[in-house]
């Protein structure tokens, strides 16, 4: 009995190590349970992580000629000075916490033309910024600084422009294959090569050369470029924005219709031909990607009166597009309503045409069909411009600016549906 006593005493103590084994069984247990509770759709301790498929595209999803409106603002308002972002946007008209504001913001961020965030209390101009912005500044000195900011500071656009600086532009279909290598997922990459057009097109690198648009080098385009100071910088700037029908009208979804406004005419007439080839040559291609149903006055299917069935067009769609081409009085007459509610709306219009004093202050696509030649050779161009400045529409909503909005901003509209039954208004 006393050696067994003696023995037992001898031993090492580890009574602690059942409670810890129990205790690691437990844990196990309980992240077992967890993850079983996440299986079948019960909310688990785990933090849901970010939707798989969602990225962030590798640039700034508007165009340099956008985004330099906060830039210019700064030099306008704030003499280039860094300035007070509430006090920023007061100047310019605008609520500082509105999605527009804040696009603006994270747009010229991106560029490189401005450092301040959303929430910051001061917003600046970086170097590049001044120099693209600076109204004392030679015109060479200020595209060769948004050329640095605009494309060669933004890798997959310089990728393109490297790629194809003093040759003639391939498809755009083409071009997205190449952006594979720049690292550009597949779903960015119609939008990646619409906004480089535009940007190109801006800084005057694309020519039409021998019936095919070329993308000259930047030193070729200074060339061509006036020595003296660069233009004065707008009053006002600002982020200026710009299929069958389906016969059940008491049942129109107007939620992804695009509504053209259009100098039709008779069969066979100019303005008709001229019509047809923007509806569908520019911007039936340009919004390929969009899943927007594109709907012009006459291509209307439901019986009724037309005059009618085009107010409710102009009140209801999600988008409208204004050709202003041929000063057409029906195409403003419809426009004026459409500016009044102050929904999503993109202004185009011939070369030929001057824009009228109203909308000069406000982006406006200009279509130059005066050489059938060149016109075939730019269509890729002005297909991204339509599909850019569509997405800049859509981005503001109701924020965005036409004469209306801006000038009277006390303005409310109130819009009753149609129809009780009516979908998306």
């Amino acid at each position: 009995m006393a050696d067994t006593e003696t023995a037992l005493q001898d031993q090492p103590a580890s009574a602690p190590k059942k409670p810890k084994a129990r205790r690691k069984r437990t844990r196990a247990t309980k992240r077992g349970t967890a993850k079983k509770r996440s299986k079948s759709g019960k909310p688990s301790r785990k933090a849901p992580g970010p939707q798989k498929g969602t990225t962030v595209p590798p640039f700034p999803r508007a165009t340099i000629e956008a985004a330099l409106a906060l830039a210019e603002a700064i030099q306008v308002h704030g003499a280039g000075q860094r300035i007070r972002r509430l006090t920023l946007f007061e100047k310019m008209g605008k609520s500082p916490e509105s999605s527009t504001s804040r696009m603006m913001i994270t747009n010229s961020s991106r560029y490189g033309l401005t450092t301040g965030s959303n929430q910051a209390e001061f917003i600046e101009l970086t170097e590049p910024g001044q120099r693209a912005t600076s109204p004392d500044l030679p015109a060479s000195e200020r595209v060769q600084a948004r050329f640095e900011t605009g494309i060669k500071g933004v890798a997959p656009f310089n990728a393109l422009y490297e790629a194809y600086k003093g040759k003639r532009l391939p498809s755009p279909e083409v071009m997205r294959d190449a952006l594979e290598e720049a690292g550009v997922a597949e779903p960015h990459r119609k939008e990646c090569v619409d906004l480089f057009l535009e940007n190109a097109k801006y800084l005057g690198l694309l020519r039409t050369i021998a019936g095919a648009q070329r993308l000259v080098p930047l030193e070729q385009a200074l060339e061509n470029l006036p020595e003296g100071a660069a233009a004065p910088l707008p009053d006002k700037p600002g982020f200026r924005l710009p299929t069958p029908v389906k016969a059940e009208r008491a049942r129109r979804s107007y939620k992804n219709v695009c509504f053209v406004i259009a100098p039709i005419g008779d069969e066979g007439s100019e303005p008709r031909k001229h019509s047809d080839m923007v509806l569908e040559s520019l911007i039936e291609r340009a919004l390929e990607d969009q899943d927007m149903e594109v709907i012009r006055a006459d291509k209307i299917g439901d019986p009724g009166m037309i005059s009618g069935q085009v107010i409710e067009h102009l009140l209801n769609a999600k988008l409208v597009i204004a050709d202003l081409s041929f000063h057409n009085p029906n195409v403003f007459y419809e426009l004026a309503i459409r500016h009044m509610i102050g929904l999503p709306t993109v202004h185009l219009i011939r070369r030929a045409d001057v824009v009228p004093f109203d909308l000069k202050d406000f982006r406006t696509i200009h279509i130059d069909t005066a050489d059938k030649y060149e016109l075939v050779a730019k269509l890729d161009t002005y297909r991204a411009e339509i599909a850019n400045h569509v997405r800049m529409a859509l981005s503001a909503g109701s924020e965005g600016a036409n004469p209306v909005t801006t000038f009277a901003r006390g303005l409310a509209v109130s819009v009753k549906p149609a129809t009780s039954t009516d979908e998306g208004t």
